[in-house]
Formats: C-alpha cells, structure tokens, sequence
C-alpha cells in the first residue's frame, strides 16, 4: 500500500518563505503555498489540506484572523501558526480563536517543524479515525432501534 504524502497548505505574504519552504519539504510533503488568507481560501475550496501553516503577520488579514475565518468550513485540517515576535496576544487569540495545534517563532527551524508537521498529522489521523468510528457506530445504533422496533410491532 502507498503511503500517502500529507497535504500542507503554507501561508505567508513573503514570496521567498513560500518558496523557501516549498524547497525544503516538497519532496516528503505535497505543498500548496498561498500568498494571503484570500488565496489560501481559494486553495482550500479546491483541495484537500491536512495541515494548515501560516504567518500571523500579513498584511490583509493576519495569520489568526484567517484561521478563525475557516474554521467553520474546513474545520478538519490541523492549525500551526507561525511569527517572527514574540506578541503573547496573538499566542493567545491563536488558541482561543484559531484553534491552533501548536505554536512555532520565526526563522522556523527545519528539524523542529519537520517534528511538528509529523505530530500534527498523527492528531489529524486520529481525529479522522474517530470520526469515521462515530460515524459506524451511529450506524449502527440506528439500525438495531429498527430492529428493536421491528420486534416490538411484531
């Protein structure tokens, strides 16, 4: 069976961290890059995304601004969010508002944020796998209250 490649949407209004981190992980990761919260909407509509990375510093609408945006259309994909300050505000807002997996400062470091990519993608596996279980398991639920009722009208 092949594997398949984790789906990673990077946002950052920074032409060169978009083609920086696209040279450095796409051979083990299937990257889509936008350069703003609007395109990477656009993307997101199109294409199915594991993991969302994004600046919180861009100019139109900030890093948490756009998580927050999304969440109640693609709700699924796991959240990193990224800044070169140190602002313990948007730290905050990003938990709170943009329900973010974990926080990384820029100049990411590659070996910490390969780590994290790969942590973040066990979370969404398991969240999937719950998910479909659940959704089994009403199944299931539903078709033994048939047969319970079936029983009872017989």
């Amino acid at each position: 069976m092949t594997k398949e490649k984790i789906s990673i949407l990077y946002v950052d209004d920074e032409m060169n961290n978009l083609i920086s981190f696209k040279a450095v992980f796409r051979i083990k990761y299937n990257i889509l890059t936008a350069i703003s919260g609007e395109e990477a909407i656009k993307i997101l509509r199109n294409n199915t995304v594991n993991l969302i990375i994004t600046d919180q510093r861009m100019p139109q609408m900030t890093g948490v601004e756009f998580l927050e945006s999304i969440l109640n259309e693609f709700p699924d994909p796991i959240r990193i969010l990224l800044t070169g300050y140190a602002d313990m505000n948007a730290v905050i807002d990003a938990v709170n508002k943009g329900k973010i997996f974990h926080y990384l400062s820029k100049p990411w470091n590659e070996d910490e944020l390969d780590i994290t990519i790969t942590r973040a993608f066990d979370v969404y596996k398991q969240k999937m796998n719950e998910r479909e279980i659940t959704n089994k398991l009403s199944l299931s639920n539903d078709q033994l209250e048939f047969l319970l009722r079936q029983k009872l009208l017989s």
